[in-house]
């Protein structure tokens, strides 16, 4: 015997839920797999970044109390890969590192848009003041300097947006790398300036 729900109008009324209910989950499958379909298709690449110099004003350490104060102007280049996406960089710090310790503040780069294809530049000045470092790092300092050559890492901690056509995604974190190789002459004993010299234009790591 079949299921009774009590009156024909009561049935006919469960049928049409089930029918809208059905409905309305197709669209909502149908439109998830679009934008799906879109996102695989358009699927933003990762922009690209460059160290184009490395101005290095001042970099002195003060020993033996291991203090470190540095001014440093940098050149860096981004360009956005992509046919039909547009980046948003809403938050962009830059600060120097040597061996993985931060030596100077965050250079705070104002927000920008950046869209298809296109080249933003930009040249903060980055400043350590009175950092303290490590005696092993003011040892290997010290050493590269007498060596006559010294890596620096240049770092972009930031936020980012893609936008395609009208829609915008969410806030996406991005962390670059760049190395930037210098040159050097004199050792910096005594607390002597030294002079330096970037090598030349370095492709930069990318994280997103």
């Amino acid at each position: 015997m079949g299921k009774d729900c009590g009156n024909h109008g009561e049935c006919e009324r469960q049928k049409m839920y089930r029918r809208a209910f059905a409905c309305l989950l197709g669209l909502v499958i149908i439109v998830l797999l679009i934008i799906l379909i879109v996102w695989l298709a358009l699927r933003p690449t990762k922009p690209k970044f460059y160290l184009q110099d490395a101005s290095v004003y001042q970099l002195n350490l003060s020993t033996p109390d291991n203090i470190l104060s540095s001014v440093i102007q940098v050149t860096i280049s981004s360009r956005n890969p992509n046919d039909h996406i547009g980046i948003y960089y809403d938050r962009v710090d830059v600060y120097a590192s040597y061996k993985y310790q931060q030596i100077t503040l965050s250079s705070v780069l104002p927000p920008v848009y950046q869209g298809h294809n296109d080249i933003d530049v930009w040249s903060p000045y980055l400043y350590g003041a009175a950092v303290p470092v490590a005696p092993y790092l003011a040892d290997a300092l010290q050493q590269d300097c007498a060596a006559g050559f010294l890596l620096v890492h240049v770092k972009i901690d930031g936020r980012i947006r893609w936008k395609v056509g009208s829609w915008i995604s969410g806030h996406y974190h991005l962390f670059v790398n760049c190395p930037a190789f210098l040159s050097t002459r004199g050792d910096g004993s005594g607390g002597a300036a030294l002079s330096f010299k970037f090598q030349q234009m370095t492709g930069c790591s990318v994280d997103v």
